[in-house]
Order: structure tokens, then sequence, then C-alpha cells
């Protein structure tokens, strides 16, 4: 069994990681469908609190890649996952740098970037989207949700302080109405 998990990790990260468009939260819609919902490995919750715990550590985002599987499969399973999502952007990003040195001057490859810029940001507000629906079970949730957005789009505050009000508020909340 823990060979089938760690065989599945390997390829499906591998897979997401050549895809990642902005990184490790543009995959996030596509694997939180396929550790949910495809392979029932874990719940809706439970890869919201990874996720989350990915965001808030200090490190790279794509330590939520580590953190699935960890999950699924131990130190193992932590070492597989982030190798896979790893190895095979790396071995991308150095063959694009490579082409990047030899075309990077051309007008095409301007637009060429111009054209993934759209992208990446679809792929991140379809992963915020996905995580929202994902951790946001109640009015309470769904409006630090909202209102966190708001804080992000309207303002230059960071959006730890408004997460960190927010967690402070239910805080108060539960311990109120005990």
């Amino acid at each position: 069994m823990k060979t089938d998990v760690l065989w599945k990790l390997a390829v499906d990260f591998s897979l997401l990681s050549l895809v990642a468009i902005g990184g490790a939260n543009a995959i996030v819609p596509e694997m939180h469908r396929q550790l949910v919902e495809v392979s029932h490995w874990m719940s809706d919750a439970e890869f919201a609190n990874l996720f989350a715990v990915g965001q808030v550590a200090p490190g790279p985002n794509i330590m939520v890649l580590s953190l699935v599987g960890w999950r699924m499969a131990g130190v193992t399973g932590m070492a597989v996952a982030t190798l896979a999502a790893l190895g095979p952007t790396c071995v991308l990003a150095w063959i694009m740098g490579r082409f990047v040195q030899r075309h990077g001057r051309a007008a095409w490859f301007d637009s060429v970037k111009r054209g993934l810029a759209p992208v990446a940001i679809g792929l991140i507000l379809a992963s915020g989207l996905v995580m929202a629906r994902a951790a946001d079970h109640d009015a309470l949730t769904l409006l630090a949700t909202c209102a966190t957005v708001g804080v992000v789009v309207f303002s230059r505050i960071n959006p730890l302080f408004a997460l960190g009000g927010f967690g402070l508020a239910a805080g108060v909340w539960a311990t109120l109405h005990l």
C-alpha cells in the first residue's frame, strides 16, 4: 500500500510541477482534486489545514507538497513528494534558462511572457477559490475569507495581519459562546 501511495505521489507531483505556472499555489486546485475527490486520501478540512500550515510556516510555499507527502507516507512520503515536485521543475528551469539566453531578446518571446502572465494569475485565483470552498463551512469563516480578500485587494496591509485578527476574533467568539 505505501509503495502505491509513494508512486502516485511521485507521478502526480512530478506532472503537476511542470504546469505550476505562478508557483505551487497554481496547482492547488488539481492537487485538491486528486487528493480529496479522486483518491479520497484526506478531507477538505485536512487539505485546507495542511495548506494553511504550508503558507504560514517560514520557507517556500511549495512546502504544502512536502506536508501532503508527510501526511500520506511519513518522512519517506515527504522526501518523495518534495523531490517529485522540485526535480522536473529544476530540469525545466535549467533548460528554459539556456533557451532564454539564446532567444530572450526576440520579439515573439516577449509576447509569450505577456501571454503567460494571465495564465499564472488565473491559476492562482482558481487556487484561492478552491481553498475558500474547502475551508469555508459557516458564515464566520466565509466572512473572514471575504474580509481578507478585501484587505488584500484594497490596501497594502499584509494578509497575515487580517488572518491573525480573524483568528483572534474567532478565539474570543468561541470563548464567549462556550
